[in-house]
C-alpha cells in the first residue's frame, strides 16, 4: 500500500447533526421529527453535492415558517454540529504518514464548510491533498468521486485503501478497484491496516 483516504465526518471529526439540535430542541422525539421530517438527510446531501447552505435553509425556512429558525441554525451554528476530533483516530492518521505513505482526505462535505475546518484543526497539514464532494459536485458512494482521487494523484488502485464509516461508500469503493476499511474504531482502523501491510507504530 501507497496511500491511505480517510473520510472525514465519523472517522476524523465527530460530526452530527444532534450535536447541535439538542442545544436547540429539549424534547428528544421532537428533535427526532424535525431531523427526519425537515432537515433530512436526503435534504443536506444537495449541499455535499455544493448546494448554498445559506439559500438552501432560507428556501426550506419559506416552506417551514413554524421551524424558521431552527432552519437557519442549520447554516448559522453548523460548525456546533462538530464536537471535536476523533483523537484515536487522528493518532492512526499520524502513524499512517509516519510509515511513509501518502494520506488523503475524500468526503462528503460542504465546500465553505470545509474551508473552515481545513484551518481549525491541525490533523489537516497530516494530508497530501483532499477530494471534497462540494467542491466537485459528486459525492459517495457514487464512483466517480473515487476515480477523482485517483486520477488527480496518480494513485495506483491496488494500492489505496479507503477508510470510511458508512457501508454502501466502502462498497463503492471496493467496486473502484481499491481496497476499503468500514471503520468502526480506532483500533479495528489499526488492525485492518497492519493486516492490508500498513506498517504502523
Amino acid at each position: 500500500m501507497t496511500a491511505v483516504a480517510f473520510d472525514i465526518g465519523g472517522v476524523l471529526l465527530d460530526w452530527d447533526p444532534r450535536h447541535l439540535y439538542r442545544k436547540l430542541i429539549a424534547d428528544p422525539d421532537q428533535m427526532a421529527d424535525f431531523l427526519g421530517r425537515i432537515c433530512t438527510p436526503s435534504w443536506h446531501r444537495a449541499h455535499d453535492l455544493g448546494a448554498d447552505t445559506a439559500r438552501s435553509c432560507a428556501e426550506l425556512a419559506v416552506r417551514h415558517p413554524e421551524h424558521a429558525d431552527l432552519i437557519m441554525a442549520w447554516y448559522e451554528r453548523g460548525e456546533e454540529m462538530i464536537a471535536g476530533q476523533f483523537d484515536a483516530a487522528v493518532q492512526v492518521l499520524a502513524e499512517v504518514k509516519a510509515s511513509g505513505l501518502r494520506c488523503f482526505a475524500l468526503s462528503n462535505m460542504e465546500a465553505d464548510r470545509f474551508a473552515l475546518r481545513r484551518f481549525r484543526y491541525a490533523f489537516f497539514d497530516l494530508l497530501d491533498g483532499w477530494v471534497i464532494s462540494g467542491m466537485e459536485g459528486v459525492a459517495k458512494p457514487d464512483p466517480a468521486i473515487f476515480q477523482i482521487l485517483l486520477s488527480r494523484y496518480g494513485l495506483d488502485p491496488a494500492a489505496t485503501v479507503v477508510v470510511d464509516d458508512m457501508a454502501p461508500n466502502v462498497a463503492a469503493a471496493r467496486r473502484a478497484g481499491v481496497a476499503a476499511i468500514l471503520y468502526r474504531d480506532a483500533g479495528q482502523l489499526r488492525q485492518d491496516l497492519r493486516a492490508l501491510g500498513v506498517g504502523l507504530v
